[in-house]
């Protein structure tokens, strides 16, 4: 016969092996230690690297003294960063909402 304690324990169980905490290297992350897939880490991964490299060609540029592609470059990255902090958060919130909806009996 199920019980609630069964089901309570048998979503502890489901929630457990559902959780993966892979280690990502967040460059620009405060929040590097939220469970997130593999999905999620290797798109923030890829879109640190391409800041990183908007950022050494800035830095390139200055050095040739082309002032203006500079301040392009850094302005991109700016963005670029702007828009990985709101994707972050919105797929966060999409994640905590999908969670909500869970019926216990999973």
């Amino acid at each position: 016969m199920i019980t609630r304690s069964k089901l309570a324990e048998q979503l502890r169980e489901y929630q457990t092996r559902s959780k993966h905490d892979w280690p990502s290297f967040s460059l620009f992350s405060s929040t590097s230690n939220l469970a997130s897939s593999r999905v999620d880490v290797a798109i923030f991964v890829i879109w640190e690297l391409v800041i990183l490299a908007i950022f050494v060609f800035s830095v390139v540029s200055l050095y040739f003294r082309h002032l203006r592609l500079a301040v392009l470059l850094l302005c991109i990255t700016l963005v670029s960063v702007l828009c990985m902090k709101i994707t972050k958060q919105v797929r966060l919130a999409r994640k905590k909402q999908r969670r909500m909806l869970l019926p216990l009996s999973m």
